[in-house]
């Protein structure tokens, strides 16, 4: 019997960087695709089947009318909202507070609805087939049994394959020990292209960063058991910030970074040559739509992407 595993996509992001629209409703597909598509169809190819999708409340007319309805017919769809308000019981959202937690507390917003391993990505990232691949392997393979030590497997891209013509980008930069094992992950803002590969922008000016170091584009395989960790952990976040601290988010890599300083888990890094690109800006919507028609050229995908 195939065993059950689950793709988790965060859409509820308010595409703050990218004008007024919804930047992960955006066709770029020949017949109205939007990258959501194309990751589940990679998906869906290398053996998933179950989809989860975060969004937000005010969202789920539009994004099951552009999305969701049509997904359903593929495979089993599931729906978590993530809201700016749904807090741990004794804690209330600051009133300056607009955005919701980040990408831990979306990926919490599962609980209850996950029962198998998965993979989490982000809506508005193509990642290419290959990690879909291989991180469903790992997920059905090689993934043991959780046992209070969690077992994670990250999808690792070369820095300069997922970088913005149009403005600085935010990566998770990642060192790693000789097993590929990963030993730390530093959340790193600013990231732009440079004649020479990569650099971090700074006030000071740019600093340097190899382009082709490994990097995480928010492409995580992960244990159910996962998000009793999350739910802990959101706990300890809320009690820690300060009345100045009320933009702070809840985020993956930083969480599992603390994870792997704790000696709680051990994250595999699954390298990938893939080119990943993504509409981060308005801009980028042109050379996103002009890629998908390469590759619809090259045959990697049909014209009518579910036929």
């Amino acid at each position: 019997m195939e065993k059950k595993t689950a793709l988790v996509i965060m859409a509820a992001g308010i595409g703050s960087r990218y004008g007024k629209g919804i930047k992960q409703l955006e066709p770029v597909g020949p017949n109205g695709e939007i990258i959501m598509d194309y990751s589940i169809h990679d998906a869906l190819e290398a053996g998933f089947n179950k989809v989860v999708f975060i969004i937000r409340k005010d969202l789920e007319s539009d994004f099951k009318q552009i999305i969701g309805n049509r997904i359903e017919k593929l495979t089993e769809v599931v729906y978590a909202f993530q809201e700016l308000q749904d807090l741990p019981e004794g804690f209330e959202k600051p009133d300056d507070r607009t955005k919701p937690w980040g990408t831990g507390q979306a990926v919490l917003s599962c609980k209850g609805l996950i029962k198998e391993p998965f993979v989490v990505i982000n809506a508005d990232d193509y990642y290419g087939k290959e990690p879909f691949v291989k991180l469903h392997d790992y997920l059905v393979s090689e993934m043991p049994a959780a046992d209070g030590h969690y077992d994670i497997c990250m999808a690792g891209f070369m820095l300069g394959n997922t970088l913005s013509d149009n403005g600085g980008v935010t990566r998770g930069i990642c060192r790693m020990d000789k097993e590929n094992n990963l030993v730390g992950i530093a959340e790193t803002k600013n990231i732009i292209k440079t004649p020479e590969g990569a650099g971090i922008q700074t006030e000071d000016g740019i600093v340097p960063v190899a382009a082709d170091a490994k990097v995480s584009m928010n492409m995580w395989g992960m244990q159910p058991e996962f998000l009793d960790e999350l739910e802990s952990g959101f706990v300890k976040f809320l009690s820690g910030l300060s009345a100045e601290d009320s933009k702070q988010e809840y985020l993956l890599p930083t969480i599992i970074d603390g994870l792997l300083q704790e000696k709680r888990a051990d994250v595999h890094v699954i390298n990938t040559g893939a080119q990943w690109f993504g509409v981060t800006y308005q801009e980028d919507k042109d050379s996103v739509v002009e890629a998908f028609r390469k590759l619809i050229a090259q045959g990697v995908y049909r014209e009518k992407l579910f036929d």
